[in-house]
């Protein structure tokens, strides 16, 4: 505990003193919106897998098995939460060459859901020590911020402000690229915007068909609530086989914004 106080007071100094590494600079086709990074180079042939995790972690053994058997490389946002609860599958993906980054710390909604999207509901202080608890057990799992200054708002859900704010603290936002669905693996039977794996990988199948994914940040839960039987993580093998089967190369989000 002791070396993660540490670790958080240094980020707070490095933060406050202005010295932060500052992100990469994008490529020049990515689309941004509201400050964050939604898209990489619409003209290549390239698709970055990210997942995010807060409180499950079922689909640990699928995709870091189905990664490795196909020579992927993914993006995987987590909170500190996680962070404290999975220390063994954090390693598993730091070891495997994965890129390992924030999801904030306590999963906090930092914007209203809405029409009101453009005010926060935390504070900068708020703001600034949720990110900077999370960064301290990632440097505990020897995760440097430098190589982790992108990263995923909580619930995918950000505005301008919130961007700023990270800038400052010398991170970028990123988010998962609107149109496939993909996101939607999370619902269970019981909501009425569930999908079913197969529907969300028709959807997948038919944008692609339609708009190509290039530049895409394809966004899959890390785990899901145990109501929702039907995981959408095990047609990771037939998503990355099919994308594959028509030319496209799977990069890690480092890769997509700075090469």
């Amino acid at each position: 505990m002791r070396s993660i106080l540490f670790a958080a007071t240094m980020l707070l100094a490095l933060a406050a003193g202005g010295q932060a590494v500052p992100p990469g600079k994008p490529c020049g086709r990515c689309v941004v919106r509201d400050g964050g990074i939604v898209r990489g180079d619409t003209a290549r042939k390239r698709i970055a897998l990210v997942f995010t995790a807060a409180a499950w972690a079922d689909g640990a053994d699928t995709i870091i098995n189905t990664m490795k058997s196909r020579g992927v490389k993914g993006s995987f946002f987590f909170t500190g939460g996680f962070y404290e609860k999975f220390p063994g599958i954090i390693a598993r993906l730091v070891k495997d060459g994965h890129y390992v980054g924030s999801h904030g710390y306590a999963h906090l909604l930092y914007a209203p859901w809405g029409s009101k999207r453009d005010s926060t509901i935390v504070s900068k202080e708020e703001f600034d020590n949720d990110i900077l608890k999370g960064y301290a057990l990632m440097a505990e799992a020897g995760i440097k911020k430098e190589d982790a200054r992108y990263f995923i708002p909580p619930y995918e859900h950000y505005n301008s402000t919130i961007s700023e704010w990270a800038r400052q603290l010398g991170l970028q936002i990123i988010n998962y690229t609107p149109g496939t669905r993909s996101n939607a693996d999370y619902t269970t039977p019981d909501m009425k915007s569930y999908a079913s794996s197969e529907e969300l990988f028709a959807t997948l199948d038919r944008f692609e068909k339609e708009h190509t994914l290039n530049g895409h940040f394809l966004m899959l839960h890390f785990g899901t609530h145990p109501a929702r039987t039907d995981k959408f993580y095990n047609l990771l093998p037939r998503i990355i086989d099919t994308m594959q089967g028509r030319g496209y190369s799977f990069v890690t989000v480092d890769e997509m914004i700075e090469q």
